[in-house]
């Protein structure tokens, strides 16, 4: 088995650091914040997405131009992304060059200046970004299911916004949004490279050691009490898009492991899962099936999605129907159980081939829990899930009365 031993110290001002040395000639760093758009009011659906794009605007001593290309000009990269529950700022470069790479990401959180002529140019640019988005049923589809999933909760807000709301942002949206959030009890750094442990700490405390603030962000659980829904909507193209799921448990539940495996039993990355097996191999009638499970803080989902041929769509659901009440009706035996659980055991260990994707699971672990399972304990928990719990969860979540559908026709 392949084992990790990340080190976690705080900063002077409580801001967390997880760090693992790993010898490689590339290294990654990257601050995680808890501030993704499950946060924002009403009248802010969209500003999270829109700061992270505005960080890169200049800072007191750099204009735009020298955010992008001090770190492009030795070959390392830097990059952002929002999701509902975190903003993360994140770098790649070679070893020698972390110095450039903490004092540029700690430049741009701490000084960015957000001048008005550069926000109105990426108003432009994001509004962009939702037309191209508007115009991609396979992942519109998502973020619809979860806005009806999740109606009249934060977590129903899309991470892009809306053309109204990008074009009301001002600068003083950011600053208030940034003073509430962007405090050390909210954010986490993440390193996995080789530069010493000594190095890290001294680096990092220098350009990350003075942020300040006590804001924490308020969870207001989401409602529950909306019922299952069927909904067809006419945004499709040449291909129906559909996606049939429900709530699943949250980080913080004792299922959730459960959880994972069914998904990816049902439709995970495998080509041997259930409804690859089915639907697209025995029957031919699609090429993308996937389950997915999304859990947050709170709550979560999971959703199967299918792109097929109108024709098939009937005889698809029916064949998605069938897996979930086997599940439920079912118990796995012992054997396919073991085999499952193997198979994710091997999905889990082929991720840490990728330290990139080590550096953002160590930081959303710290942030989340505050500590991160070792491999051994990992794979503990799920040696420990029974048949038993296994039906359990199917029969929570996967049963027809729970089942809600979303199909984009044309």
């Amino acid at each position: 088995m392949i084992e990790l031993d990340p080190v976690i110290f705080e900063l002077s001002n409580g801001i967390k650091v997880v760090y693992l040395r790993r010898k490689a000639h590339v290294a990654h760093l990257g601050v995680m914040i808890h501030a993704g758009s499950r946060f924002e009011r009403p009248d802010e659906q969209g500003l999270a997405h829109f700061i992270e794009h505005c960080i890169f605007k200049g800072t007191q001593k750099r204009t735009a131009f020298d955010v992008f290309s001090d770190l492009d000009r030795v070959g390392g990269e830097l990059n952002a992304y929002t999701n509902k529950e975190e903003i993360a700022v994140h770098a790649s470069f070679r070893k020698e060059h972390f110095f450039i790479a903490s004092e540029l990401i700690g430049d741009i959180l701490q000084n960015a200046t957000f001048p008005k002529e550069e926000l109105q140019k990426e108003k432009e640019v994001i509004l962009d970004e939702i037309r191209s988005y508007l115009d991609n049923p396979a992942e519109r589809i998502h973020d619809e299911f979860e806005a009806h999933l999740y109606e009249g909760h934060s977590l129903g807000y899309n991470i892009l916004g809306t053309k109204k709301s990008v074009k009301g942002f001002t600068r003083e949206d950011i600053l208030n949004y940034i003073d509430r959030l962007f405090t050390p009890k909210n954010m986490v750094i993440s390193f996995v490279g080789d530069v010493p442990e000594m190095s890290v700490r001294t680096i990092l405390e220098e350009e990350f050691g003075s942020i300040q603030g006590e804001g924490k962000p308020h969870i207001e659980p989401p409602l529950v009490t909306i019922p299952p829904f069927q909904i067809r909507e006419k945004k499709a193209n040449y291909q129906i898009h559909t996606l049939v799921g429900g709530l699943a448990p949250s980080y913080n539940e004792d299922n959730r492991r459960a959880m994972t495996l069914l998904t990816n039993l049902l439709g995970g990355p495998a080509l041997n899962s259930r409804l690859i097996l089915s639907i697209r191999e025995k029957y031919g009638y699609a090429y993308n099936v996937e389950a997915n499970y999304t859990p947050y803080s709170d709550t979560g989902y999971w959703n199967i999605y299918l792109g097929t041929d109108k024709k098939y769509l009937k005889k698809a659901i029916k064949l998605i129907r069938e897996e979930l009440d086997k599940l439920i009706e079912e118990p796995l035996s012992t054997v396919e159980l073991e085999e499952a659980k193997e198979q994710l055991k091997g999905h889990l260990a082929l991720s840490l081939d990728s330290n990139l994707e080590l550096m953002f699971s160590f930081a959303k672990s710290v942030l989340i829990f505050g500590k991160v399972d070792s491999m051994k304990e990992i794979y503990e928990e799920l040696d420990k899930i029974s048949v038993e719990d296994v039906q359990n969860v199917a029969k929570t979540y996967f049963g027809a009365d729970q089942l809600s559908e979303l199909v984009f026709d044309f």
